[in-house]
């Protein structure tokens, strides 16, 4: 079984919006810098979550996107299947045709495993994520970091929009 980038990002894109959007909408320009994810990317990712409920855009001065529910109801199991990712260690996806239209020898074990990683992950909320000092302390870095990098190139250009310094 392997996660992909697809689930990776959403679920690092969500825990950033929820420290972040906690008084505030966040753009996607702001999500993209802090962890360098393209804004393309994200967009795809931010269509499956807004579809899932998960999120709501936010129109016009100071808009982005904020979370429909409370850190404490999402769940990170949640967001990997919002954006379709499986989680999922058996060769056959769970159908049992894994050697030929019959179960493998350790069909049953990946099954197990499977269900054992969605219920870890689904015991698992953005709140409780978000309560990790570890955490905190990165998400502050990445914040500082890209103040850092904006503060250089207004310095350097005089001003300078925020589209021109996150274009991905």
């Amino acid at each position: 079984m392997r996660l992909t980038t697809r689930g990776r990002y959403a679920v690092t894109a969500m825990l950033d919006l929820a420290f972040h959007g906690q008084d505030r909408a966040v753009t996607l320009n702001e999500i993209a810098a802090r962890q360098t994810i393209s804004v393309s990317y994200l967009e795809q990712l931010f269509a499956c979550l807004r579809r899932a409920g998960m999120v709501q855009g936010v129109r016009g001065p100071g808009g982005g996107y904020q979370l429909c529910l409370t850190a404490s109801e999402v769940s990170v199991a949640d967001i990997i299947a919002a954006v379709d990712e499986q989680i999922d260690a058996t060769r056959c996806g769970g159908k049992s045709n894994c050697q030929g239209d019959q179960a493998c020898l350790t069909h049953d074990l990946w099954t197990g495993l499977s269900t054992q990683i969605r219920d870890y992950l689904k015991d698992i909320s953005l709140a409780e994520l978000l309560e990790k000092q570890h955490v905190q302390e990165v998400a502050k870095r990445q914040h500082q970091n890209v103040q850092q990098i904006i503060q250089i190139q207004r310095n350097k250009a005089g001003t300078i929009r925020e589209n021109d310094l996150f274009r991905s």
